[in-house]
């Protein structure tokens, strides 16, 4: 690892340990996810089931957002086979800590970014240190804009893994809306993200990528004459150019059952 690197991953376990909240207010969620993922190893398609824990709190001096997957599918093909992937980005908001708007124009804030990427089946990890400007946009609770370095300190194909890659860069958009229609309460959330291209530690490309997972939900406690808030239900869209580097591509719907506490 050069000291670019070294410098990357440093700044950013500083960042996770500064951002850790003490005390903080969140949501979290239970996601149901069913629907037919592409293997992109094999160009193959299997009904695959994703069940996503979700943590998301404001604090003090920023926020935090967290995910986690497990993946499993019907094929026997080492992929999607019980996997547990997660993501973890805190935040400290430079206008929190100041105590008064840092932004500019239509940009409300600015925050400084950590991040940890972990693959369990893969063995991959990554540090995601960046940026991130928060956008006050009419009609969004929230409207973010990411920019990471990514530093590959996965233990690579000696340990099983996939191969290691060098280092890359990550932009991102996520977002969330409601807003009420015909007597009901809708949701639209979710992320895009553009990740750089790379090369393996075989000297292979890792193909720059798209992925685009947005949701649409109604709140179906509310329908079924319970607690809003509580139950959501819809479809998430997953679009993925060049899957995980490849040269296959995903676009496919899937059901969504959201549960949240």
């Amino acid at each position: 690892m050069n000291l670019t690197a070294r410098s990357f991953r440093g700044l950013s376990t500083v960042l996770l340990f500064l951002a850790v909240p003490a005390a903080a207010a969140g949501q979290t969620e239970f996601q149901l996810q069913l629907g037919k993922l592409v293997d992109p190893f094999a160009d193959m398609r299997h009904g695959t089931t994703v069940v996503t824990f979700q943590n998301a709190a404001q604090w003090s001096w920023g926020d935090h957002f967290m995910f986690f997957d497990y993946t499993a599918d019907g094929g026997n093909d080492g992929f999607n086979e019980k996997d547990l992937y997660g993501e973890w980005y805190p935040s400290l908001s430079l206008g929190k800590i100041s105590g008064g708007r840092v932004g500019l124009g239509p940009i409300r804030d600015f925050a400084v970014l950590g991040g940890v990427n972990y693959g369990s089946q893969a063995k991959v990890l990554k540090y995601t240190p960046g940026f991130r400007a928060s956008w006050d946009i009419p009609g969004f609770i929230f409207l973010n804009t990411d920019f990471a370095r990514m530093v590959d300190a996965s233990s690579g194909a000696d340990h099983g893994g996939a191969p290691k890659t060098d280092d890359g860069w990550m932009f991102d958009v996520n977002w969330l809306a409601t807003w009420e229609m015909l007597g009901q309460t809708f949701t639209f959330t979710g992320h895009a993200e553009y990740i750089s291209a790379v090369t393996n530690e075989f000297g292979g490309e890792v193909r720059a990528w798209i992925l685009a997972q947005p949701q649409l939900t109604v709140d179906l406690g509310r329908i079924l004459g319970g607690d809003g808030g509580r139950l959501m239900s819809g479809i998430e869209y997953q679009y993925w150019r060049n899957k995980l580097g490849t040269d296959v591509s995903e676009s496919v719907v899937q059901f969504l059952v959201v549960w949240r506490l």
